[in-house]
């Protein structure tokens, strides 16, 4: 089977996922993913009429989201007509996803360039939403609901944390460190090869940061801050008596009355705007147009879990991975884990028994924020950003996503 190498990799910054008050927040998604697009094939010198097609991750693909993100913002970008587009949606786990199909292609030799991304733009989605639907994944599909219930995922995040005996202290003692090493990282300049800038149309600056970490964060403000998903247990979905916690507690009856609500703004991911993408290509593509690959990837997986639970997928996909890569944990010099909630970092760290110095270096989705469908493709290139400063060798990147899901990917350096 051919190689497929990763090129390279570039992404917006973060900015917050709320009009009014976000840096991003005003710009059209196809423009913000047009960003990265032009920036990839200006950093390359891409020929884009080369590009066999550009696999695109997005989440909410409804209004100014939808319509094929990824055609459009290629054509908004510049790129040749030749270059073709398609969008696909794996919820949170859209932008491994795009990637993973991405190195497919190349692998089978189909294709021999293939951009993959993502985006998502909530303060969009967040302005868009129908305030009178609650968003559950089985979408009112009463024959579904009665199969596997499936709830707002802030509540399974509660679940997981009191059916693990997981506390708010471990939780929030996460969630610190990832505010730190955010700052650190930042800091340092360890993002800065990946981020590209975001203008305006008039040409002025819209954003060239990082707009949602707090630095200032410690483990007294965090343990001030109230919970928030014991308040939607009570929630009506439907007009069939439904509920958020009803609709957990049909499956797990033991946590009628004693769910422990631990998570809360700090320690959950950060509502943001952004965009990602990579370019993958065949080493014969690669030699052809005298690109030099940053990493091969190595090997790919998907995994399903229980729906109703949602969040507990990332530990059996890491697991795949690594057994389809003839690798352990222990050769894994990096790993990405979506921090979705603190809960979901924690419980991959404990029960995959990693050290910790190895778990997001340079913090996560708690500090930085969680760009739905282009996470996974941001966690792709912050992983091998780190890999070329530390000189490791291999990359684990997976996350969560609803349904019950989690795609996983292995990169090696080069």
């Amino acid at each position: 089977m051919a190689e497929a190498y990763i090129i390279d990799a570039c992404r917006t910054p973060r900015g917050i996922g709320k009009v009014g008050k976000g840096a991003l927040a005003h710009i059209h998604p196809q423009q913000l993913a047009a960003t990265v697009l032009k920036a990839l094939a200006e950093r390359n010198k891409l020929d884009t009429a080369t590009v066999d097609d550009i696999i695109w991750g997005t989440s909410s693909q409804r209004g100014a989201q939808g319509a094929d993100l990824g055609r459009m913002a290629a054509l908004d970008a510049g790129y040749d007509v030749k270059a073709s587009g398609v969008t696909l949606d794996r919820f949170c786990g859209s932008g491994i996803t795009s990637v993973s199909l991405a190195a497919a292609q190349v692998m089978s030799g189909m294709e021999d360039c293939v951009i993959a991304g993502g985006t998502e733009m909530m303060s969009y989605t967040a302005a868009s939403a129908d305030p009178k639907t609650p968003p559950v994944m089985d979408a009112g599909n009463t024959r579904l609901r009665a199969s596997h219930p499936q709830t707002q995922q802030g509540v399974c995040a509660d679940a997981i944390a009191t059916l693990e005996g997981i506390d708010r202290e471990a939780l929030d003692r996460l969630a610190y460190v990832s505010q730190q090493r955010a700052a650190r990282a930042i800091e340092e300049g360890r993002f800065d090869k990946s981020v590209v800038p975001v203008y305006n149309e008039d040409g002025t600056l819209a954003l060239d940061h990082e707009e949602f970490p707090r630095p200032s964060t410690t483990m007294e403000t965090l343990g001030g801050l109230k919970t928030v998903f014991n308040m939607y247990m009570d929630i009506p979905v439907d007009d069939q008596g439904n509920t958020y916690g009803n609709l957990l507690t049909r499956k797990y009856p033991q946590l009628e009355g004693k769910m422990n609500h631990v998570h809360h703004a700090g320690n959950s991911s950060g509502v943001v705007d952004g965009a990602a993408c990579l370019l993958i290509t065949s080493k014969e593509y690669a030699d052809a147009h005298g690109l030099k690959p940053r990493a091969r990837i190595v090997a790919t997986a998907n995994m399903g879990d229980d729906p109703t639970l949602m969040l507990n997928a990332p530990v059996p996909a890491a697991k795949k991975v690594l057994e389809k890569a003839g690798l352990t944990k222990d050769d894994i010099d990096v790993y990405e884990i979506n921090e979705a909630f603190s809960v979901v970092a924690e419980k991959f760290i404990r029960d995959l028994d990693l050290d910790r110095e190895k778990v997001n270096i340079n913090g996560g989705a708690m500090a930085l924020g969680h760009p739905i469908g282009a996470t996974g493709s941001i966690l792709i290139g912050t992983a091998l950003d780190e890999l070329e400063r530390s000189g490791g060798r291999y990359g684990l990147i997976t996350m969560c996503a609803a349904g019950g899901m989690a795609p996983a990917i292995i990169i090696e350096r080069i």
